[in-house]
């Protein structure tokens, strides 16, 4: 029902939406996370990959991976049956006219935009699969751009945020948002045999970070759950990041593995088992599946 809907409203709005043009969407902003034990959330972000919280949020908790880049992290996780993620979040060099542009093209979003609790303009809908999507325009005076340039510590395990993931169930229909609508393109898929698609990476319009679609994904445990819906954190070297890490104390599972993308990675879960992989942005060999775009 929830993509009958979602496809009348794009259906409707193509006539009336010609002439209302996208703006920049240049990045990952942030991703936000349901904590069970918010103390241990932030003593495994904070402790072991180095990240602070530059200032006190009415909404939860952020940890600064750098000036325009944060994870978010909420109390209230009940149940393992229930989604760590909350939404994703993607920076807009002008939100309201994303705003009018998104209403043009059919999709559901707020009539006007007003600054919300950290004196940000944000706004907020749903992909066609009922993800929660923010789009983030930092503003001056805002707790994000009065934080330019602080907390930014050298005990930071990454500097960026290269890419976000979440389960999808139809391609297709998610590309009707993502590719059609914003312009996220396509620069990589593969599968865990070379005949098959499990993932797909959808880069920014106009940047370098990606969303990464997670299919083929059905009755998930709290485990794949966690593995599906995460994030990557860019390093130079993962190798370098794994003996950091191992110095800090760090108990890691699995040591660094070359992944099916031919990129070095490190997978880590947090206390509530969401994957936050260290990832090296370029491949060392050549990847599966399909070939990689610049």
């Amino acid at each position: 029902m929830l993509r009958l809907i979602w496809s009348v409203f794009v259906v409707a709005a193509l006539a009336c939406g010609q002439g209302v043009t996208r703006p920049p969407i240049v990045g990952v902003a942030h991703i936000a996370l349901r904590c069970k034990d918010l103390k241990a959330s932030l003593e495994f972000y904070a402790k072991y990959l180095g990240f602070e919280a530059p200032f006190e949020s009415e909404s939860g908790d952020w940890l600064k991976v750098n000036d325009h880049q944060y994870i978010g992290l909420w109390p209230g996780l009940s149940s393992d049956a229930e989604d760590r993620l909350m939404h994703v979040a993607f920076e807009t060099t002008d939100a309201r006219k994303l705003r009018d542009y998104l209403a043009s093209r059919g999709v559901a979003v707020r009539q006007k935009l007003s600054p919300d609790a950290e004196g940000n303009l944000t706004l907020q809908t749903r992909d066609p699969e009922g993800h929660e999507v923010w789009f983030v325009q930092y503003m001056p005076g805002s707790s994000h751009r009065s934080t330019f340039g602080k907390a930014v510590p050298a005990t930071r395990i990454s500097e960026r945020i290269i890419h976000v993931g979440f389960m999808v169930k139809d391609q297709a229909v998610e590309d009707k948002f993502w590719h059609d609508i914003l312009g996220f393109q396509e620069f990589w898929h593969g599968g865990r045999t070379d005949d098959r698609t499990d993932w797909v990476d959808m880069r920014v319009p106009d940047g370098k970070d990606w969303l990464e679609y997670m299919l083929n994904v059905n009755n998930p445990s709290a485990r794949t759950r966690g593995v599906m819906n995460h994030m990557a954190l860019g390093v130079p070297s993962v190798d370098a990041g794994y003996r950091t890490l191992q110095g800090r104390g760090m108990p890691i599972a699995d040591p660094p593995k070359i992944g099916r993308d031919g990129k070095w990675q490190l997978n880590l879960y947090d206390p509530d088992l969401t994957r936050a992989e260290l990832m090296e942005p370029k491949p060392v060999q050549k990847p599966c599946c399909s070939e990689m775009r610049d």
